[in-house]
């Protein structure tokens, strides 16, 4: 049963990198609404960062443009935190390989952000189309503290 929103933010960041913290931060500020430990609130700090570096730094790479925008959207359901983040850049042309660990399109990098993401979330969806952009969906869920 999917159950209605109970909140939602949605931010437009320009895909530069100094945008990286600050939808770290929001993130943060998003998942503290809820009951969950530092620890999670810190994957998922990481998870959103990991993606929207990805964006910045793959989707749209030095392709510096005043419309070059990342959308991050987060939901809050009664079960679950969701994290979708859009950019409208490169695209990934095999999306199974670039999830694969130390695979990088950067020579440079270290082709961990999705490893992360999938390790630190319940759920990874990653959605692209070369030329087109890629969206990628987290889900991180809620486990109801027991009341005594």
């Amino acid at each position: 049963m999917e159950f209605p929103i109970k909140n939602q933010v949605k931010l437009s960041l320009l895909s530069i990198n100094e945008n990286v913290g600050f939808a770290r931060a929001a993130s943060a500020a998003f998942s503290a609404q809820v009951d969950l430990t530092l620890t999670e609130i810190d994957e998922i700090k990481v998870a959103v960062s990991e993606a929207i570096s990805n964006a910045v730094i793959h989707g749209y790479g030095e392709l510096v443009d005043k419309d070059n925008y990342i959308e991050l959207v987060m939901n809050l359901y009664q079960d679950k935190l969701e994290f979708v983040i859009t950019d409208y850049g490169r695209g990934i042309a095999n999306v199974e390989e670039a999830m694969q660990p130390s695979f990088s399109s950067d020579p440079e990098r270290m082709g961990l952000g999705f490893v992360f993401m999938d390790s630190f979330m319940d759920e990874l969806e990653v959605i692209s189309e070369p030329g087109q952009g890629t969206t990628v969906r987290m889900v991180k869920m809620i486990v109801p503290s027991v009341e005594h």
